[in-house]
């Protein structure tokens, strides 16, 4: 949509699609490159956030009243938590180990897979997370819908929804 007619850029995609008909294999790849790292940058940010307040909670007042069962749930929620944290690093690491050995593709296609699945642990941790919370203030059965129903959202809005618009995209073309 263009900011001044809201309307469709019909004009603006056909540059773009002839634009990718033009480029190079080395250009989509660096283009590829490049888009993996932005969206990357989104996700390292969340997750760095996410991790620091967990790491910060056995500092507080209140975690001395935890149960031994809800203590062993934060455990596993700060190991996925930086789990995730190193699949969403661990391209920039890749990156450095393959630098100027052509191959980018390569690099391109690991990062997109350890992408995914960092985000599919980040969306455990998450839901770990609100487990947590819910069963410290409102017990056990509120906190397993809540995590359930925050594991269900984040897969929808993370993996069912970006499979459906894939899939419409390439039954248009």
């Amino acid at each position: 949509m263009t900011a001044s007619t809201d309307m469709p850029d019909f004009a603006g995609q056909a540059r773009r699609a002839d634009q990718e008909d033009v480029e190079s294999a080395q250009e989509r790849r660096n283009r590829n490159w490049t888009d993996i790292l932005q969206e990357l940058r989104v996700a390292q940010t969340g997750v760095q956030l996410l991790t620091a307040f967990l790491l910060a909670l056995p500092f507080q007042n209140r975690f001395a009243s935890l149960t031994t069962g809800q203590e062993w749930l934060y455990l596993a929620v700060v190991l996925l938590s930086i789990l995730a944290t190193g699949l969403l690093i661990m391209p920039v690491s890749l990156h450095r180990a393959l630098f100027r050995k052509q191959e980018k593709e390569t690099l391109v296609q690991v990062a997109n897979r350890l992408a995914q699945v960092g985000l599919a642990i980040l969306a455990l941790a998450i839901s770990g997370v609100v487990l947590l919370i819910f069963d410290v203030t409102k017990g056990r059965t509120t906190a397993a819908v809540a995590a359930s129903a925050t594991l269900v959202a984040l897969a929808v809005l993370w993996a069912a929804i970006p499979a459906l618009i894939t899939r419409s995209a390439l039954t248009e073309d």
